[in-house]
Formats: C-alpha cells, sequence, structure tokens
C-alpha cells in the first residue's frame, strides 16, 4: 500500500509539472519550461516525452551544444525517427554542415521539416541544382503559411546560381511583392551583368522595405537603416562596377558607420573597400582587413567570396611589402587551390618587386607545364614579363606557342607589330601565313562564325598584303592581292591595288588589268554642286570674274553684305629720321655682330657700388643716394609702418630696383668659400 501510495503521489506530482510545461510553453517562457521538465526527468530519466521536451527548451534557449548533448547521452532512448529533426537542427546551427546532411539522409521518414532543413543543408553545401529541385518540391506539395518564405529562398537559390556558378536564371514567375524577392531578383541581374536593371530592383526593394517596416509603430528609423544595409551595400558594389568609385566609396562607409550586426555582410564591404584602394590608401585597407577576420564570416560567405578576400589579403601584404606574409599567403591559397591561376600570378609579381625576373618566369613556366589547360593566361603573362626586359624577341616565340591563340586576328596583329619593331620582316610574314593557312583549312566551320560577308582569312590576306607593300615585298603582296580580286572580281578597291602594285614591277600587266575598272560614266555620282558649295563645311569660295558695274554692284537679298578692303596703313618711321642719310644697312643685326662694333672701353665702368676688398669704406656720398635728387624712393623696412600714399604718383618700391643691386649680390655670391656647409 505504501509503494502505491508513493506511486500515486509522483503521477499526481508528474501531472502537475506537465501542465506547468505546457503553460510555460504556450507562454514562450521555456526557461521556467525547462526547469518543470529536469523535475520530471528526476522522477523518470527515461521519460522519452520529457527528453524531447528538454531537448526542443534547450534549442528555443539558443542552447544548440547542449540539446545535441542530451541527444548522443540518451541515444538508446532518443532514436533516428524521434529525434532526427532537433538533431539535424542542432548540428546545422553549429556550422556542422554535412553532419547534418547525413543526420538527415539517415531519416526513416522524410518529415516536412526536415525537406525544409534539407533544402537550407543544401544551399549552405552550395549545392545549387539539388537545392533548386528540393525547394520546388516544397512548393509544389505544401499549402500553408510560409509559402512566401519558400518562394523566397527558392529565388536566393537562382540568384546565387547566377552570381557563383553564371548561369542564366530561368523565370519562376515569383511575384516580386516583398523586398527581400525585389533584392534576389536584382542579385541574379548582377550575375548576367545587367547592372542598370539590377539598380531599379535595388530601388523598388528599397522603397517596400521602407514601406513594409514603418507600418510597424516599433521599428525605429535606425532600425529600417539596418535592414538596408544590405540593399545599399548591393547597391554600391553596383557603382563600382560602372566605375562609379568615389560615390561606392562615399556608400560603403555609411554603412560601416552604422555597425550593422551582420558579419558576413561587413566582411565583403571591407573587401570591396579594399579593391577600391589597391595600391594606395593602403593604412586604410589595414583596418578594414580586420573587418573580413571576425568570428563567424567563414559561415556567412561562400567559398568565392572567402576565396576572394584571401587573395585580397595576399596582394595587401605585398603593396606593403610584407614578402614573406605574401608568399606565406599565396602558397596556402595554391595549395587549396592548385589550379588557379592567382596564387602563382601573386608568386610571381612578388618576385618581380624583388627584381627577380628570371625566376619569376620560371615560376610561371613550371605552372604551364604542370596545368596546361591554364597555360594561355600563364604564358600571356610570361610575355609580358619579356617585354618588360626588353627581350622582345623572346615574347614573341612563348606567345606563337599558343597554339589555341596564335591564329586569332589579335594575337597576329600583335606578333607582327612586334617582329616590326625588331625589324624581322620574314618572321611578321611568317605570322600571316600560318594564320592564313590555319582559317583555309578550317574555312568551312571557323572563318564564316564572326561576319558571313567578310571571311576573317580573307581579312588576313589584305592585312598581309598591305604590310608587304608597305615594306617592299612587291611580288608577295601582288601574290596576296590576286588571291583576294580572284575571291571578289568586283572588288574595285582591290583590283587598283594590284594595278598600283604591278605597275612598280610590270607596266604592261597593269595596263591590261586596268581595262577591268569601270569606266568613269558608271563611277559618276550625281551631285549637286551648287549645294554642296554653299553647305557648311564648304571651305572653298568661288572669285567672281571681273569687276561689277552699276546694278550688279547691288546685292541680292539675302546674301549680305561685301566687306569693304582695309587699307594697309603707311609704317612709322623714327622720330629723327631724315630722308637724306641713307639708314645703317647693318641696323637688323645685334650690336655685337656688326662690323663697326669694337667692344666696351675698359676702365670706365658707371656702377662703382661695393668696390674694393671687404671692409673698406667709401664716402658717403657715393652710398648716400637719398642725397641725389634723381634716386628712386627705398622699400620700407617690415614693421616700420611707412606706407605709399594712394594719392600719390610714385611707383611703389617693389617695382624698382636699385641700380647695381644685381652686379652686388653676384660679386657675393663669388666670394663665398667652396666648402662652407650650412649655418648663418
Amino acid at each position: 500500500k505504501m509503494a502505491a501510495g508513493a506511486a500515486a503521489g509522483a503521477g499526481a506530482a508528474a501531472a502537475g509539472l506537465w501542465s506547468e510545461v505546457n503553460r510555460c510553453g504556450q507562454n514562450g517562457d521555456f526557461a521556467r519550461a525547462l526547469k518543470s521538465v529536469n523535475k520530471i526527468l528526476q522522477i523518470n530519466k527515461d521519460d522519452v516525452t520529457a527528453l524531447q521536451c528538454k531537448v526542443v527548451c534547450l534549442i528555443q534557449n539558443g542552447n544548440f551544444k547542449e540539446a545535441l548533448g542530451v541527444i548522443n547521452t540518451h541515444t538508446k532512448v532518443l532514436t533516428s525517427d524521434v529525434i532526427a529533426f532537433e538533431k539535424a537542427y542542432c548540428e546545422y546551427r553549429l556550422n556542422r554542415i554535412e553532419s547534418a546532411l547525413k543526420t538527415i539522409q539517415s531519416a526513416s521518414q522524410q518529415t516536412d521539416k526536415l525537406k525544409e532543413l534539407y533544402g537550407q543543408v543544401l544551399y549552405r553545401l552550395e549545392r545549387y541544382d539539388d537545392c533548386l529541385a528540393a525547394y520546388r518540391d516544397l512548393i509544389r506539395n505544401s499549402q500553408d503559411e510560409y509559402e512566401e518564405e519558400r518562394k523566397t529562398n527558392l529565388s536566393a537559390v537562382v540568384a546565387a546560381q547566377s552570381t557563383w556558378e553564371k548561369v542564366v536564371p530561368e523565370d519562376l514567375g515569383l511575384r516580386e511583392a516583398t523586398y527581400e524577392l525585389c533584392y534576389n531578383s536584382a542579385c541574379a541581374l548582377i550575375g548576367q551583368g545587367k547592372l542598370n536593371e539590377a539598380m531599379k530592383k535595388l530601388q523598388k526593394a528599397e522603397e517596400l522595405c521602407r514601406q513594409s517596416l514603418s507600418e510597424d509603430s516599433d521599428v525605429t528609423e535606425e532600425d529600417i537603416e539596418a535592414e538596408l544595409a544590405i540593399i545599399h551595400g548591393q547597391m554600391a558594389y553596383i557603382m563600382q562596377l560602372q566605375g562609379r568609385t568615389e560615390d561606392a566609396l562615399q556608400l560603403y562607409n555609411q554603412i560601416i558607420k552604422l555597425k550593422p550586426t551582420d558579419v558576413g555582410l561587413l566582411a565583403v564591404i571591407a573587401n570591396n573597400i579594399i579593391t577600391i584602394n589597391k595600391d594606395q590608401n593602403v593604412f586604410d585597407s589595414k583596418k578594414k582587413v580586420k573587418l573580413t577576420n571576425a568570428e563567424g564570416v567563414e559561415h556567412k560567405l561562400s567559398k568565392k567570396q572567402l576565396q576572394a578576400i584571401e587573395f585580397n589579403k595576399a596582394l595587401l601584404a605585398m603593396y606593403t611589402n610584407q614578402a614573406d606574409q605574401c608568399r606565406k599567403l599565396s602558397a596556402s591559397l595554391q595549395s587549396q587551390s592548385p589550379e588557379h591561376l592567382l596564387p602563382v600570378l601573386i608568386q610571381a609579381a612578388q618576385l618581380c618587386r624583388e627584381k627577380q625576373h628570371a625566376k619569376a618566369v620560371g615560376l610561371l613556366q613550371d605552372f604551364a607545364d604542370q596545368h596546361p589547360a591554364n597555360a594561355a593566361e600563364i604564358k600571356l603573362t610570361m610575355a609580358q614579363l619579356k617585354i618588360a626586359q626588353g627581350s622582345v624577341t623572346k615574347a614573341c616565340m612563348i606567345l606563337r606557342s599558343i597554339e589555341e591563340l596564335q591564329h586569332k586576328p589579335g594575337m597576329v596583329s600583335a606578333l607582327v607589330t612586334m617582329y616590326s619593331h625588331e625589324e624581322d620582316i620574314d618572321s611578321a610574314i611568317e605570322v600571316f601565313t600560318q594564320a592564313i593557312q590555319w582559317y583555309q583549312q578550317h574555312q568551312a566551320s571557323q572563318t564564316r562564325a564572326a561576319n558571313p560577308k567578310s571571311p576573317v582569312h580573307l581579312s588576313l590576306i589584305r592585312e598581309a598584303a598591305n604590310f608587304k607593300l608597305k615594306h617592299g615585298r612587291k611580288k608577295e603582296a601582288i601574290s596576296d592581292l590576286e588571291e583576294l580580286w580572284k575571291q571578289n572580281p568586283k572588288d574595285v578597291h582591290t583590283l587598283a591595288q594590284l594595278i598600283s602594285a604591278y605597275s612598280l614591277v610590270d607596266p604592261e600587266k597593269a595596263k591590261v588589268l586596268s581595262k577591268h575598272l569601270p569606266s568613269s560614266d558608271t563611277m559618276s555620282l550625281k551631285v549637286d554642286v551648287d549645294a554642296l558649295e554653299n553647305s557648311h563645311g564648304a571651305t572653298y569660295v568661288r572669285k567672281k570674274a571681273g569687276k561689277l558695274t552699276g546694278d550688279n554692284q547691288q546685292k541680292e537679298q539675302g546674301q549680305g553684305e561685301v566687306k569693304k578692303k582695309k587699307k594697309k596703313k603707311k609704317g612709322k618711321l623714327p622720330k629723327n629720321y631724315d630722308p637724306k642719310v641713307t639708314p645703317d644697312p647693318e641696323r637688323w643685326l645685334p650690336m655685337r655682330e656688326r662690323s663697326y662694333y669694337r667692344g666696351r672701353k675698359k676702365g670706365k665702368k658707371k656702377d662703382q657700388v661695393g668696390k674694393g676688398t671687404q671692409g673698406s669704406t667709401t664716402t658717403g656720398s657715393e652710398l648716400d643716394a637719398s642725397r641725389t635728387a634723381s634716386s628712386p624712393p627705398t622699400s620700407p623696412r617690415p614693421g616700420s609702418g611707412a606706407a605709399v600714399s594712394a594719392a600719390s604718383n610714385v611707383i611703389p618700391p617693389r617695382h624698382q630696383k636699385p641700380a647695381g643691386a644685381p652686379a652686388t649680390k653676384k660679386k657675393q655670391q663669388q666670394k663665398k668659400k667652396k666648402g662652407a656647409k650650412g649655418g648663418w
């Protein structure tokens, strides 16, 4: 009886505790609910319902690690079928994404909650195709109040595909009624390069966001600005892509001043500011790098975003002359992504800054040998380094070794220009010949792709002919021009070039070919000569023959007035001009070049100021120029209070120079000792 009474008492106590748990759960007081659950577990430690409630309370309180510990401790009671969602959710929130995926996939029954979480996990793992399929299935088979959130997530997946995988997004037919949907649509447009359209979407998203948040009286203006921070950050990014770096920088700094709680947003903005600064304002860039190192950033950004931040850290280390740090970061990046170009290019750039060009070229050559798929871009960099060293011929050899580019018109043009600079005309012609042969072999599939009316190889033949004519290879040029004329006999321009070339080698042949030129009658153009002469661009004015007399001298209405001819003014003669005296024939020559110049007479110098040895004195009458009536007034000393009267006609002292002052200064400079240094 005593045992039965104890059991009945425990049951009554448990019932009261369960009522407390239920009431606290409905009120959202999960801390008190957790206390009641713990008391229930003291009565029965293996109560499955109580353990489940404890896990839920811990999750609601944000204690994901403790909740996962409870699940792992009671694996016999809390089987995967019972607690699969809670376990996967705790792993997801603890950023154990791979573990969460395994937990979801191992569940025997895929509930709607697990499917929702499965979509989130796939998005974090950047498996966008699978994620898109998961959300489409959820939207198709679910009907509840969370439909708008699912559509938002679906649009986020499409935006990620457009941005990171360069996939052209399909039209989902979503009505952009919320600012989240507008924002995701703008991100997808940015991925396609449609920047103007994306900016309009972001402006619409900002407007919708303000309207949505302003309806809540508890939301302040600061809360609205904090919510708009991510939209403004994307606007600044578009400005940066459009080259409006000053506007972008201003908007980025405004967002940082708001101190948003999203560490991912701050890291992206800081990285973008660093890219704007480049090798300038490196101290500001060093401050911004700290924002990219914040805790939890690696869980907020995609792999490509994190990789871009690490690349910029390496470049910043190079710009700040931290060679060891730059090498360490670039080597780490290369080990993570062995086939990526940027790490090896950063290492080569650092070696070039250290004047180790040969080592840089060797490093690039090793990478090109190990990764042939990326060899083209590496070899272009190698060629650039060779040109910087002055080895143009070696640069040409490297460029010609890039098989997938050697026939491209741009590459042909670059090689011909470089060989011409080195005066290696034979090699330049060989480049033309090889490119023309390649296009002739691939004519059916390649040459007419860009411009069906003008095959690429014919354009190259024309360029080759012009080049050969320019460098005196007339016979070779004639062969090319004949090929062109054969392809298009109606091309008058090619025929004229061919006749011109033959006229220098075989005049008779030129005469024969000239018969193929069209007659002047067929080539005459109907031109209104009067209209042409009266046009604004006409520079030739027809002179009227003969003089006009009588009424003909009056101008017709609307033609304007004829300018009168200006009479030539007679040249002015000197005041002392004497017509009886013959002018000096050497008057236009400088005095020193005239035949009668005898030079200055020695011993008769006008200025004797400051002559003699140092310390010698002269009479007061020689130095006191103020006693003479003709001497100019001296400048007032600073602070003496002397001033020039406004009514005075005397020129201010600063406009005058005392006679002999320059000579005195020159003499004093000559007397200074050569070995004297500094001092007063």
